[in-house]
């Protein structure tokens, strides 16, 4: 009698084992097949039809769309119009919703632009706004340099005398009020000159030309 209640729990420890095998077995095939679908590459759960599900922490959640089919992917850092938003449940990859934008730090501050436009507070431009200056090798508005109003024309001249010619040249100025951000922004122009009239055109004396 105690041979066979012997024998019996044998049967029923090596079922127990074999149960335990069997399922140490599965779950060592299933976090292999993980590793071998390129797809399922820091996922805590996927499939090869859908991707990743689920992302392990630090990493962000991306849905990428190709033509009729979607799968979601596990990333370090999400692609270009896109910004990583991190929450308690799983980091996910947001679309900047800033037209013209590149990469963003939130759905409403770009920080980098597509080619061709300049940004300025965390906005895109096709030119930067007045008062401010683009940075070609950044494509950046920075503030430009500020001039004053220009002042009153000057007095009708030609090689510093104001009479013996009929025509001359009249030339007004205009302070620079504020040095723009870089030293590569150049200022505007602060002085202008046009043609203008002499008042003399014979001087004292009867010189004339």
């Amino acid at each position: 009698m105690q041979f066979r209640l012997f024998s019996f729990a044998l049967i029923i420890l090596n079922c127990m084992d074999y149960s335990h095998c069997q399922g140490n077995r599965w779950r060592r095939s299933k976090r292999a097949s993980y590793v071998s679908n390129p797809i399922c590459k820091g996922c805590l759960s996927c499939s090869k039809d859908n991707g990743c599900s689920r992302c392990q922490q630090k990493l962000f959640f991306f849905l990428r769309r190709e033509g009729m089919r979607q799968y979601g992917e596990c990333l370090h850092s999400c692609p270009s119009g896109y910004y990583g938003h991190r929450a308690p449940d799983m980091n996910r990859c947001a679309r900047c919703r800033i037209e013209n934008c590149d990469s963003c730090f939130s759905k409403d501050f770009c920080t980098k632009c597509k080619v061709g436009f300049y940004l300025h507070r965390g906005r895109c431009f096709e030119e930067c706004p007045d008062g401010f200056a683009a940075l070609d090798e950044t494509m950046e508005c920075v503030e430009g340099c500020e001039v004053g109003h220009w002042s009153e024309w000057g007095t009708c001249s030609r090689n510093n005398r104001t009479c013996g010619f009929k025509w001359g040249l009249e030339t007004r100025t205009r302070q620079i009020v504020k040095k723009p951000a870089k030293d590569t922004i150049p200022c505007p122009t602060i002085a202008e000159s046009r043609r203008c009239k002499m008042a003399m055109r014979h001087c004292p004396g009867g010189e004339f030309r």
